[in-house]
């Protein structure tokens, strides 16, 4: 959600950009048959108008008659497909089944549901998935067992991208970097959102190398105040070590930002940040509604 809201509010602000999106493919899962890609499937959705706004995912106005006729049928309903958020799926399963990469069912998806402003890029064609370890039990599980079925209640002790270690960079992803202006990390969990696309072969070596050219890298905090508005990141970083702070998100990235948002309620991390490598830019993270994203988005572009 942080991710497709603040590239909704870059492509706001800056309206006449060429904004390239890379968006992770390691939270997809076949669940009945059909290919789903959740986050995918959210940038295409907030760029299409089509959002639902309260739930920050899936199509606007949806329902899930079918996920209800199928519990009655004893189907497992867990990962709760709305009705029309299934021809999404149905139309991408359909397209890689008759030979499309990703890439292309993205780029076709984005002209049928009306997404202007942006190139959407899976970080990859290639089949990845992020598996996590329940430290309790000590077995591996999909990322969406953990994260929708088991709702992040259970600790964790690793985070396993598998299939990446293979992985070449989708059509388009590796040229975007090449030649940006400006490179921006959005305000999503580091481990799995963020993670798995610099994990792709070449992806972190062609951002330094823009940075070496004097291409700035941006990010913003997924956390305020060491609290998440949504989502396991904060739980995630005292798992792994890392202090549960704005502070703590940049050192998972290691050097790799120059210019780092935070909130004001993180003005004392200032110092942290500054060790960290990265100068820090302290700005009301919080992004409310359309006016909000792009207020952020200004505030970062400003820093440059």
């Amino acid at each position: 959600m942080g991710g497709s809201r603040f590239a909704r509010g870059l492509r706001a602000a800056a309206p006449e950009a060429h904004l390239s999106i890379v968006v992770n493919t390691g939270d997809d899962v076949t669940l009945h048959g059909l290919r789903i890609s959740p986050d995918v499937d959210t940038v295409l959705y907030a760029l299409s108008g089509l959002v639902d706004e309260a739930r920050g995912w899936g199509p606007r106005g949806d329902t899930f008659r079918t996920m209800d006729a199928l519990d009655r049928v004893g189907g497992e309903t867990w990962f709760r497909l709305g009705d029309l958020d299934l021809a999404t799926h149905i139309r991408r399963t359909e397209l890689l089944a008759a030979g499309w990469t990703p890439s292309q069912v993205t780029r076709e998806l984005a002209a049928r549901l009306g997404s202007q402003g942006a190139d959407i890029l899976p970080m990859t064609d290639a089949a990845v998935e992020t598996w996590v370890e329940l430290r309790d039990e000590k077995r591996w599980v999909h990322f969406q067992e953990y994260f929708v079925h088991q709702r992040t209640d259970a600790a964790i002790s690793g985070v396993e991208v598998r299939g990446v270690n293979t992985a070449e960079a989708a059509p388009g992803v590796l040229e975007s970097i090449e030649t940006a202006d400006a490179i921006f990390l959005c305000p999503s969990n580091p481990f799995v959102s963020i993670g798995p696309i610099l994990q792709v072969s070449r992806v972190r070596e062609t951002i330094e190398a823009a940075k070496r050219r004097g291409v700035c890298v941006a990010g913003v905090s997924p956390l305020i105040g060491g609290a998440t508005i949504k989502g396991p990141a904060a739980r995630m970083l005292s798992e792994f070590g890392y202090q549960p702070s704005a502070a703590g998100v940049l050192e998972v990235y290691d050097g790799l930002v120059d210019v780092y948002l935070i909130d004001p309620r993180d003005r004392d991390l200032v110092p942290d940040v500054e060790r960290l490598g990265a100068r820090p830019v302290v700005v009301d993270a919080l992004m409310r509604g359309r006016r909000g994203e792009a207020r952020l988005a200004r505030a970062l572009m400003r820093a440059l």
